[in-house]
């Protein structure tokens, strides 16, 4: 089995429906679905924001430092059975301060499962604190402050939830922070958006990646940048599909991004919401695009070039990748 890195996954979007009927029993949330069966027959979208909702009212059996922990831990489980050595994983803080669970909670519970998970699974680590660009920079800049507070260790920040009508630029000095703090920089564009969104966080936020950054396909000047530059793009392919960012997965620009010298890596994105981890993803676009061993292994290199792991690291999982 080829190492992978993934760089592109919600934790929250991690929760199966199964998990989402435990914990709200053991959290007495009422739920209006049925079942886990009941629930998962909606995961049906026609767009983002038909996800999102899902998504978020899911969100409120998590209550306590062991359901993140638990949570966490199913995941690294999973994404260890699928070949993942490297998992840079996004969590959504504000999601869930909103409602009222406190910052060291989520982080402290996310924290100890991240800590345990090179012991416990073979899968080295690192936590991305996103946040969520429908809500007013301002409120990003106080989850981010509630989020050092805890002393728990962040790898990097990101930016998610809707693009359209939500510019990226009002973060730009909470980025210019998280950079003076010696964190990383990440931020979905180029899912909705188009190739401007993607100009948009490369220039104001400066990210080193960029999430999903599909329709950059549709610039050649950005996409020549991007080569040049060697700035991955953390493509979500399975995620794309359902959330109807492409038509079918043959039609998906993957290929195309391969061609042009992209360092474009394939990813689970919300796996319990879009019917796939990192294996199901890889499995899928090398059966519709009839991806070759040497195609799959430039996949596994680009999501390990890609990681946030000191150069050492790399090399010593690149040198198991063939060349």
């Amino acid at each position: 089995m080829l190492p992978f890195a993934e760089l592109h996954l919600h934790l929250e979007g991690t929760l199966e429906p199964e998990m989402v009927f435990e914990l709200a029993e053991r959290n007495r949330v009422a739920l209006p679905w049925r079942d886990p069966d009941d629930l998962r027959g909606r995961y049906s979208y026609g767009c983002l924001q038909d996800f999102l909702d899902l998504y978020y009212a899911n969100m409120a059996v998590l209550r306590t430092e062991a359901d993140f922990a638990e949570l966490t831990d199913a995941y690294l489980a999973r994404a260890a059975r699928a070949g993942v050595v490297r998992a840079e994983v996004f969590c959504d803080l504000q999601a869930h301060t909103a409602r009222g669970v406190p910052a060291p909670v989520v982080l402290s519970g996310v924290a100890d499962a991240l800590g345990r998970a090179e012991a416990d699974h073979g899968v080295s680590a690192g936590l991305i604190l996103t946040f969520l660009r429908h809500l007013p920079a301002e409120d990003a800049a106080r989850s981010y402050a509630e989020a050092i507070a805890t002393g728990v260790d962040l790898l990097g920040v990101g930016l998610c939830s809707s693009e359209i009508g939500f510019p990226a630029a009002p973060f730009a000095d909470l980025y210019a922070q998280a950079r003076a703090d010696g964190l990383h920089t990440v931020a979905h564009a180029g899912e909705e958006g188009g190739p401007d969104s993607v100009w948009e966080v490369l220039e104001h936020l400066r990210v080193e990646r960029v999430d999903h950054g599909i329709r950059a396909m549709s610039d050649p000047r950005l996409v020549r940048h991007l080569a040049e530059r060697r700035i991955p793009l953390t493509v979500c392919p399975l995620s794309n599909v359902r959330l109807r960012a492409v038509g079918e997965l043959s039609t998906h620009p993957l290929p195309a991004m391969l061609d042009a010298g992209l360092v474009a890596c394939v990813n689970s994105d919300d796996p319990a919401y879009f019917g796939g981890y990192l294996d199901d993803n890889i499995a899928a676009v090398t059966d519709a695009f009839g991806l070759t061993p040497d195609q799959v292994a430039t996949l596994a290199r680009n999501s390990i070039e890609a990681s946030f792991l000191p150069a050492a690291d790399k090399q010593r999982l690149l040198s198991a990748v063939p060349a």
